[in-house]
């Protein structure tokens, strides 16, 4: 009632990012329980715990190199949506090299993910590097989107606040 009169109730922050968190989680449930369940990603949980036996670093940088993965991974949906749109246009006429920097991308943002052991991500770049099937490219790239607001949803918010900001200047 109050929308029609142009009273909108201005979310919180944190309301702002619960909303984000809640929406992601649900998208990444519906997609890996449906198109992308042969990936076995559905109830995956993050644990830094693996990262720092295996790095041998403290826990609080693998949290801090984490944010920097969210940051880079957000970053790059936008460019991996482009390309995908890019190659729709090209249709049946793409060949294997038309796909380069799709591929490039996904190889970038996998060499990160593997050295923080975020399994998920691995996953879908994965198949975001070897994949020729753009509908399921498209589902993969939205479902590593999902993925990384789930590992750190504040940092998340964040980016995509000026993602949005820097885009309308």
């Amino acid at each position: 009632m109050f929308e029609k009169f142009g009273f909108n109730k201005k979310l919180s922050k944190e309301e702002e990012i619960e909303k984000l968190l809640t929406n992601a989680c649900e998208i990444c449930k519906n997609l890996t329980n449906v198109e992308l369940k042969k990936l076995d990603i559905c109830d995956y949980q993050y644990s830094a715990k693996e990262a720092v036996e295996e790095l041998g670093i403290d826990e609080e940088l693998v949290h801090q190199l984490l944010e920097d993965y969210v940051i880079q991974v957000l970053k790059s949906i936008r460019q991996f949506h482009e390309y995908i749109n890019k190659l729709r246009i090209l249709n049946y006429s793409a060949t294997k090299s038309d796909y380069d920097t799709l591929r490039e991308l996904a190889h970038k943002n996998l060499g990160v993910a593997r050295n923080l052991r975020v399994k998920d991500a691995e996953k879908l770049l994965y198949v975001l590097m070897k994949n020729d099937d753009l509908n399921y490219l498209e589902l993969c790239a939205k479902a590593l989107e999902c993925c990384a607001i789930k590992l750190k949803p504040s940092c998340a918010y964040d980016t995509i606040t000026l993602m949005n900001l820097k885009s309308t200047l």
